[in-house]
């Protein structure tokens, strides 16, 4: 490989969010090509593979990550199976781009970032949102003191997802609102404060035993700021993505900061007057897709890395601790 070449990806399993994370916006990223897939189900791997023009279909993962034809791997698979095969694809050679949550917790996060480091490979999370436009104007806005001195942040992912049936509330395969819509929020607000919180209390509601529908959380930081969370499963208000910043000079609101490229808003009042904009940019997969590349080809350093994804994941099993349930993967 040269880095002329573009990187070579393989898929591991056929997820409904491999079409929006990756096949789909890869089409405008020259630099990149999807190159493989596998999936439990070898018929179901061949339709995917001929609906998204993926040329080669393995019969098992780990014939997958055997390909030397295959530079790095985009890991979709359910929660708790994120930690070994990212690990066995490190171990092949192989980058990776591991959706979110990064795995059942973060003692499993911590051995995957050894691995990383062991190998000399990128390994990262994918929080597309970190790379559009919008999040970089937030975090601008307040640090020019627009709103004065940050004093509280509230950030809600909530949606209904009417499927008791789906992964997303399996115990076994870490899941729950927190794990699945509750990381971005936990994501957001650390990546805002730039400082790790602790977890002052902790509510769940729940759908089954350990599994949770919807969380709160509160949090503290040394040096006197807040922040409050929600995220849902089940919400009676079928979407909700919102962002709040509180400072002692003004407010700034943000609605649909994880899904910016769909549409988002982000309101200012501050020493300035009143601001009212949309933040426009590419599709988020596609930016976060071409941070990848260049994170390989060792051209940037990315912002959603394994030592970011061990923070996030210890403010979520604080949460579920906080809550009185047990932290995913235990």
């Amino acid at each position: 490989m040269t880095f002329s070449s573009p990187i070579r990806i393989g898929v591991l399993g056929a997820a409904a969010i491999v079409p929006m994370a990756l096949t789909t916006p890869a089409r405008h990223v020259p630099e990149a090509q999807i190159v493989a897939i596998a999936a439990r189900d070898p018929k179901r791997a061949q339709r995917f593979a001929k609906r998204h023009n993926i040329p080669r279909i393995h019969q098992t993962y780990a014939e997958l990550l055997a390909d030397p034809e295959i530079d790095a791997i985009y890991n979709p698979l359910p929660n708790g199976l994120h930690a070994e095969w990212t690990i066995r694809a490190l171990k092949a050679g192989k980058h990776v781009l591991c959706e979110k949550p990064m795995a059942s917790n973060a003692l499993e996060v911590d051995e995957m970032a050894t691995v990383a480091r062991e190998t000399g490979l990128i390994l990262s999370e994918a929080f597309a949102y970190r790379y559009h436009p919008l999040t970089a104007r937030v975090k601008a806005i307040i640090a020019r003191g627009e709103i004065g001195k940050v004093q509280h942040i509230e950030a809600q992912f909530s949606f209904l997802l009417p499927s008791p049936n789906n992964i997303r509330f399996k115990y076994k395969l870490a899941g729950g609102a927190l794990m699945d819509t509750g990381c971005y929020p936990v994501s957001l607000i650390r990546h805002i404060a730039e400082a790790e919180p602790t977890v002052e209390r902790a509510e769940a509601r729940l759908f089954s035993p350990q599994v949770d529908h919807n969380m709160t959380a509160d949090f503290s930081f040394p040096d006197g700021r807040t922040a409050h969370i929600e995220c849902g499963m089940l919400s009676p208000k079928l979407f909700r993505s919102v962002l709040k910043v509180e400072g002692d000079a003004g407010t700034l609101r943000v609605l649909s900061p994880f899904q910016p490229h769909v549409f988002n808003l982000l309101t200012v009042k501050g020493k300035r007057g009143n601001l009212r904009e949309r933040v426009s940019g590419r599709n988020s997969y596609e930016l976060q897709l071409r941070a990848f590349i260049k994170a390989i080809r060792g051209e940037m350093k990315l912002n959603t890395d394994a030592t970011d994804a061990i923070g996030n994941m210890r403010v979520i099993d604080a949460i579920y601790e906080k809550a009185g349930l047990k932290k995913r993967g235990t």
